[in-house]
């Protein structure tokens, strides 16, 4: 067993929607949404690295931003955030 261990090579995976799928989306699962202040924001993207569902988009032009099709508000992403950009707030106050 050990000799199989050691020939498994070692790599990290971030996970990347390449296409969306309608029977999968869980976004309306969530109650708490994911919300970025842009100005606190220092785009460092660890945010991006450790959310679960590869929900957190990066651009140059707008920084960071969640797909809420696909984020179940786990809160990974408002944990990890040095800066403290990321804050949840609840579904209810808001429209859509």
């Amino acid at each position: 067993m050990a000799k199989v261990y050691k020939q498994v090579p070692f790599a990290a995976i971030v996970p990347s929607p390449q296409t969306e799928n309608e029977g999968m989306i869980t976004g309306n699962w969530r109650f708490l949404r994911p919300v970025v202040d842009k100005e606190q924001c220092t785009e460092c993207k660890t945010c991006y690295i450790y959310c679960p569902d590869a929900c957190v988009n990066y651009s140059k032009d707008d920084g960071i931003s969640f797909n809420l099709k696909y984020c179940k508000g786990c809160g990974i992403c408002s944990n990890v955030c040095p800066v403290g950009a990321v804050s949840r707030v609840p579904e209810l106050d808001f429209d859509e």
